[in-house]
């Protein structure tokens, strides 16, 4: 099933990392009023990815201050024992790692089981096939396009054709699933990624970045409707 609100459109998420902590309720009002279509959450543990992030409580408190679906991030090592926490926390759709989770397909199961739309999650190295045999199950695969833990990274643009080799083995067999690309995504490159077959953008400096979130969120939708 489709994570995105509409699906006659490719779905802009912007990522809170970029945002600013210290007043993160209005940033997250600010990209909601300015039309996101989801909030991206990323959540690292400092094991997986080198970096340290959130937890469940910060999920709590951005849910309160938006309706649109929370997108959280699992930059973890053993996600099955947290994933849950998230999702009671207001997590919409939780995305998990490949090389991060040993039973996958289970893993996937305990997603859906908690109540959420499950993703899972390929490292810029990782191959599709790590995928296939889990698609059925899933609702969205996130391609990563940096290498995860930073944010502000250059787009990898090998990636591309990732997307497309994606979008052609779900459009092969029937499904709804959508593609999801997390990475130096801004207004230049939308076109190019809705072309390959992306259906949601995460985009983090190139909004929070910027002092008008409204109109790089409008380009970016133009861009990949183009």
């Amino acid at each position: 099933m489709s994570v995105r609100p509409d699906k006659r459109q490719v779905a802009i998420a912007p990522s809170i990392l970029s945002a600013d902590f210290a007043r993160l309720g209005d940033e997250v009002r600010a990209v909601d009023e300015a039309g996101a279509d989801l909030v991206h959450v990323d959540v690292m543990d400092g094991h997986f990815v080198p970096n340290l992030t959130i937890g469940p409580p910060v999920v709590r408190a951005i849910r309160k201050v938006t309706k649109k679906p929370l997108d959280v991030h699992l930059m973890i090592e053993h996600p099955e024992r947290s994933l849950e926490q998230y999702v009671q926390a207001g997590a919409d759709v939780v995305s998990v790692h490949v090389e991060a989770c040993v039973h996958l397909h289970r893993v996937v199961q305990q997603i859906h089981a908690a109540g959420a739309k499950a993703s899972v999650v390929l490292n810029p190295h990782t191959p599709i096939v790590m995928v296939e045999h889990v698609l059925e199950s899933c609702d969205m695969v996130l391609m990563m396009s940096v290498n995860p833990g930073f944010g502000g990274q250059a787009f990898i643009p090998e990636v591309l054709r990732k997307v497309e080799a994606l979008a052609e083995r779900i459009a092969a067999r029937g499904l709804d699933v959508d593609i999801e690309v997390d990475g130096g995504v801004k207004v230049a490159n939308s076109a190019a990624l809705a072309a390959a077959g992306a259906t949601v953008l995460v985009a983090g400096s190139a909004i929070f970045g910027e002092t008008d979130y409204r109109a790089v969120i409008e380009n970016m939708r133009r861009e990949a409707a183009g």
